[in-house]
């Protein structure tokens, strides 16, 4: 389940008692709040737009060096005006050490490049997607379980070289273990071979948030197909850049890398 939060209130011109906005999630880095309203309000966030259903849901994201304050404004259909700061809490991240990578994997040759830049391009596509619906509101299930190999924000150090951090959770298990999906949305991306993650899948969980499952063996779903949450969509495996057999599971509000472990919950 998701973890209700107290935000701080700096200034309301709606009389106390009476506010229509309501915030639940962690507000830390790598956070997700989703957050309520009424149908037709206008929601934005620092400064920005941000995208609201018809029934007033809307989501807000904090990457993994956000700032500490996000100033947090909502205009009603009867021109009434709200404002929030939401304070950001820091986070502290690990130094993730890990060798005996191909060293192709890490520092890719020149014919590779042409490849990845196209699958980036994909990843783009499918995180830019913007559904005016609200699949996520049934809630979020872990879509593996495992020893947890891996968690979000921590510096990876691959063969000795340092690189990009961990944005995302990695599951350790056995390769053909099941993988679900995390909540009800539609595979906006499946692919067999991919540089880095290998078979992956991406799924649209509605207003730009999306969940991506990498290093499968096997994938049970394609591109448009609608899923539900605990629908089985793939296997674990070791394809692309891996070193052993894991899930790598990610989580996108548009751009902005998420930390799905704080959505979920603790693995049971």
């Amino acid at each position: 389940m998701i973890r209700a939060f107290v935000v701080c209130l700096l200034i309301s011109l709606i009389p106390a008692g009476a506010s229509a906005l309501t915030l639940n999630g962690e507000a830390t880095q790598g956070g997700l709040l989703i957050g309520k309203t009424e149908p037709g309000a206008k929601v934005m966030l620092d400064g920005e737009p941000v995208p609201v259903t018809p029934q007033g849901d809307f989501l807000i994201g904090f990457g993994r060096d956000a700032k500490k304050e996000a100033a947090l404004s909502v205009v009603y259909a009867n021109g009434k005006a709200e404002r929030r700061t939401v304070t950001v809490t820091p986070r502290k991240y690990r130094i993730q050490r890990i060798d005996g990578l191909p060293s192709r994997k890490v520092e890719p040759k020149k014919q590779d490049i042409e490849r990845i830049v196209a699958e980036q391009k994909m990843f783009r596509a499918a995180r830019a997607r913007l559904t005016p619906e609200g699949w996520f509101r049934r809630g979020f299930v872990w879509p593996a379980k495992g020893r947890i190999s891996g968690v979000y924000g921590s510096q990876r150090i691959l063969n000795g070289k340092p690189r990009r951090p961990h944005l995302g959770v990695d599951v350790a298990a056995p390769v053909g273990t099941k993988v679900v999906a995390a909540a009800d949305g539609i595979v906006a991306l499946a692919h067999e071979d991919m540089f880095f993650t290998g078979r992956t899948i991406h799924i649209d969980h509605g207003l730009g948030l999306g969940t991506v499952y990498a290093h499968l063996s096997r994938l049970h779903v394609r591109k448009g197909e609608r899923v539900k949450k605990g629908q089985l969509i793939g296997r674990i495996g070791k394809t692309g850049r891996a070193t052993g057999p894991h899930l790598h599971w990610g989580m996108t509000l548009g751009s902005v890398r998420l930390d799905p472990a704080l959505v979920v919950g603790e693995m049971k």
